[in-house]
């Protein structure tokens, strides 16, 4: 099961990063390797999520700690992940520093909110009905990691889900990978379309939905 999920990560990072989605060693996955005890896997800090090395992950616990002793350092993140795992039965996270999802969490920061209405891609977050709304959370970017936890844990309601952190990333999760990295790609094709409207009708900008 370790070697498993440890493939899958690898997958979903080398797909990502092909994307240029991991500037300047930014953003962090993790994957659930077991619920009893929870235990998941999370990137390591400080890595070029360009190369694949097998110094990639490293497993840790429900407190986020190393399960074994290593001289690699979970990301500062892991505290997200771990609320997510513990929350929901969420089997994967992913959480990425792009332009577009800095840009969009500034211009929609005072918010709280961004909300999308009549977009096909909002499906990817099972909204199938002709007058949903996917609203996404954008919260503070905390810079005491245990303090964002506790922000970002009160959007963490459900298996899936997707929070934007304040000039600082979206953090997203799906049942399983493939749900998860669905998420993030809707989010951001969502992202890049409504920063190109705004481009086109800038008083969208202003448009409450």
């Amino acid at each position: 099961m370790l070697e498993e999920r440890w493939r899958e990560l690898a997958d979903v990072k080398d797909e990502l990063s092909e994307r240029d989605w991991f500037m300047g060693t930014s953003g962090n996955l993790a994957i659930k390797v077991s619920d009893k005890p929870l235990q998941f896997l999370v990137t390591a800090s400080g890595k070029d999520k360009r190369k694949r090395t097998n110094e990639d992950f490293l497993l840790v616990d429900e407190f986020g700690h190393p399960v074994e002793e290593t001289h690699l350092k979970p990301s500062a993140e892991t505290l997200l992940h771990l609320e997510i795992y513990q929350k929901t039965n969420a089997g994967c996270s992913l959480h990425v520093h792009t332009i577009d999802n800095n840009v969009i969490s500034e211009i929609y920061g005072d918010r709280g909110e961004i909300t999308f209405k009549g977009q096909e891609l909002i499906k990817a977050f099972n909204k199938w009905e002709e007058d949903d709304i996917l609203k996404i959370p954008i919260i503070h970017n905390f810079a005491h990691i245990p303090t964002l936890a506790r922000a970002f844990s009160e959007h963490v309601k459900e298996d899936t889900g997707a929070v934007l952190i304040r000039n600082h990333g979206i953090t997203v999760w799906g049942r399983n990978a493939f749900e998860a990295k669905k998420i993030l790609e809707a989010s951001e094709f969502l992202f890049r379309y409504q920063l190109r409207l705004l481009e086109y009708k800038p008083y969208q900008l202003f448009k409450v939905v």
